[in-house]
């Protein structure tokens, strides 16, 4: 299952680096792509993983989802 995040505060490498970090804690994430200029991450998925738990992590991370997209 693949997932895709809109993220809102994402500016530069650094940033990058803690949104993949902390998805790739996130029980069930297999890996994950984010594209700092299209503001988003592809999530992989090895089971079903609720969006809160995507959104958590993010949050904790200092950055915003705007959407997932299935």
């Amino acid at each position: 299952m693949i997932k895709k995040l809109s993220i809102q505060g994402m500016t530069c490498g650094h940033c990058k680096m803690h949104v993949e970090t902390a998805l790739k804690e996130v029980a069930g994430v297999t890996s994950v792509d984010v594209d700092l200029k299209g503001k988003s991450a592809t999530v992989v998925l090895a089971k079903e993983v609720e969006d809160k738990a995507l959104i958590a992590a993010v949050d904790e991370a200092g950055y915003q989802v705007i959407k997932i997209e299935a």
